[in-house]
């Protein structure tokens, strides 16, 4: 489906009935992510899928896509469809948008799941690191990308889902140099969430993988403790949806199910 916003056609799918769970993707992915997860889900509740700004078949509406504007850009959907209250679930990006969303519009979250994401902002050097590519990617995009995307997995990983991971980047691929530089400097820019979610009143579960290169997973196994924060780590890296498929799969579902 198509919704009209800020002059640019914004997609997403509704499907199934009951509670609403919104599914948020990362950076450089699009909706398509999740659909080994949604069909287990709707079994027992309406789930809205969307493509953030600048990926998938959802336009760009300027050159920085802040956490914040996507937040409202999803907010758009949500008031569409005359939905109030949701519980999201968001991939590394996804999660950051979620979190942007929790604190801009609290009264309509029941649960928040942070998969293979984090409530962190950016230290300088990660921060640096983003300005950087962001001047690469206007030369030499397709390099970059492939380069970044090979980062999220381990060696064995790529090869033991050797399809999957072509199809996550030949998505990747799809994705337009504008798309790629907004995101990308609206997760330079992100601040950082940690106190707002340990605070937070609603349900939280975050979800990490034991190898994952892209998050300090020891911080924030430290944080969570300390916080009291629901955690689940799985075996291998920063895409469990690939690499974990069956067991972020079942921690989903359970999350979900108590709320």
């Amino acid at each position: 489906m198509i919704l009209q916003y800020k002059g640019v056609n914004i997609f997403y799918r509704d499907q199934g009935e009951g509670s609403a769970i919104v599914l948020l993707h990362g950076f450089l992915e699009d909706s398509s992510m999740w659909k080994d997860l949604i069909p287990v889900l709707i079994k027992k509740n309406r789930v809205i899928s969307i493509d953030l700004l600048g990926h998938g078949k959802t336009g760009s509406t300027g050159s920085i896509h802040t956490m914040e504007a996507m937040a409202k850009a999803v907010f758009s959907v949500l008031r569409h469809l005359k939905l109030r209250k949701y519980i999201f679930v968001g991939h590394s990006m996804g999660g950051y948008v979620a979190l942007a969303f929790a604190k801009l519009y609290p009264k309509s979250i029941k649960g928040l799941c942070l998969l293979n994401s984090t409530y962190q902002a950016n230290d300088n050097e990660r921060k640096l690191l983003r300005a950087r590519v962001n001047k690469m990617v206007q030369t030499n995009y397709k390099n970059v990308v492939r380069i970044g995307f090979a980062n999220l997995f381990s060696a064995e990983s790529k090869q033991k889902y050797i399809k999957a991971y072509n199809t996550a980047l030949e998505i990747a691929l799809q994705t337009t140099v504008q798309g790629y530089m907004a995101a990308n400097e609206g997760m330079r820019l992100r601040e950082d969430f940690s106190i707002f979610f340990a605070k937070a009143l609603f349900k939280k579960l975050v979800l990490l993988g034991k190898k994952d290169t892209i998050l300090n997973t020891k911080v924030m196994l430290k944080f969570n403790k300390k916080h009291a924060i629901e955690t689940k780590v799985f075996s291998e890296g920063h895409m469990s949806h690939i690499e974990n498929k069956a067991d972020y799969i079942k921690e989903v579902k359970c999350f979900i199910e108590k709320i």
